[in-house]
């Protein structure tokens, strides 16, 4: 069996290793999100990861809307991404693109408008906002003429990742953003072609997909579920055969990898009593199968072993550990993240975590 620090090929990435750093939400973009030049040595720093999946990007203005987070429909931000790939590349690394549309999860004062959602419903809680947090509102539904603006705007991302440099992009279809607010049957009451039974519901999942595949290759697009449990309110009656038509579908696409999200019901960010349903979705999709949420080295090569996965993403210690493949494999301690500083503007909690042997040397 393979093990983590082994080559695999991800669609047309050829991987070094199966520690894929996963996609983290920092907030170091400018309020028109577009990246900054502190966001290069952070992405150069983990280079060393089999495959860097960026923060979450945003296809357009009526989907981005957390602060400081990076967008990627502007001439003006591929220009920014430009030399953040090429740092990644010259440090030998490969990187794609999270590419992202929140859906309800947004707030007018962020985004200048109402939001837009699979039907008109609202997130309890609380949207992260320039001016603090501030209660979610009510989306307006998303009308049917407009679905095809909405693939013309994956397609424009699309196209600007490989402006920017980007290998590949990844469509986020999980957390409980625009995508999964289509998929699952507590957010999506529509009764059109969008809505009602499941091969209705993926419609947009496997369009967009699909959208995007035209732009960048089938073997340049990945995607990322998140199939057990509520996400953001987002949650669904039945997600065996949901999830498992969704991935069929991305199957039948081509795509290079899927991502999966599952926590556990002892998972340190969210957390869920509903079994994983990775293993029913091994069985449908056939392509690489990356799993997330609190792996440690071991339970990551556990996960190979039994053939549920073929790679692992690993996040938050990727924050706190930019030479996190090399700790892994060579057992060293990893330092700890500071969690105040996720979202914080700046270097501290960013490009101040050293490498191993600087932890050593100091």
């Amino acid at each position: 069996m393979p093990t983590l620090f082994d080559p695999i090929q991800l669609g047309a990435i050829a991987a070094p290793n199966r520690i894929v750093m996963a996609p983290l939400t920092r907030g170091r973009a400018t309020r028109t999100h577009v990246p900054t030049e502190l966001m290069i040595e952070y992405y150069r720093r983990r280079a060393s990861a089999g495959l860097i999946i960026t923060e979450a990007t945003g296809i357009s203005q009526e989907g981005l809307g957390w602060p400081y987070a990076p967008g990627l429909w502007t001439d003006e931000q591929v220009e920014a991404w430009k030399p953040i790939t090429d740092a990644v590349h010259e440090a030998g690394g490969r990187i794609v693109v999270q590419l992202w549309h929140m859906g309800r999860q947004v707030h007018s004062s962020v985004i200048g408008g109402q939001p837009v959602s699979s039907s008109a419903t609202a997130t309890a809680g609380q949207a992260h906002t320039y001016e603090g947090k501030q209660d979610f509102e009510t989306a307006r539904s998303l009308g049917l003429a407009e679905i095809p603006r909405l693939l013309d705007d994956y397609r424009l991302a699309g196209a600007n990742a490989i402006k920017a440099g980007f290998d590949g992009v990844q469509l986020h279809a999980a957390n409980g953003y625009l995508i999964d607010q289509f998929l699952r049957d507590n957010a999506n009451f529509r009764d059109d072609i969008y809505g009602g039974s499941i091969e209705n519901r993926i419609r947009l999942l496997g369009e967009a997909t699909q959208a995007l595949a035209d732009v960048v290759g089938a073997d340049r697009t990945s995607v990322r579920l998140s199939p057990n449990g509520n996400s953001q309110g987002v949650d669904d009656s039945n997600p065996v055969p949901l999830f498992t038509a969704a991935a069929a579908k991305l199957d039948a696409i081509g795509i290079g990898f899927l991502e999966l999200r599952e926590p556990g019901p002892d998972g340190t960010f969210g957390n869920t009593e509903v079994p994983k349903i990775s293993p029913d979705i091994r069985k449908v999709f056939k392509a690489p199968l990356i799993l997330n949420s609190d792996y440690t080295a071991e339970k990551a090569q556990e996960a190979l072993d039994v053939g549920v996965a073929d790679a692992i993403a690993f996040g938050r210690p990727f924050i706190s550990n930019p030479d996190l493949v090399r700790r892994l494999h060579e057992h060293l301690p990893l330092t700890p993240d500071v969690p105040p500083t996720w979202y914080s503007q700046g270097p501290v909690g960013y490009t101040d975590y050293p490498f191993a042997e600087e932890t050593v040397a100091a």
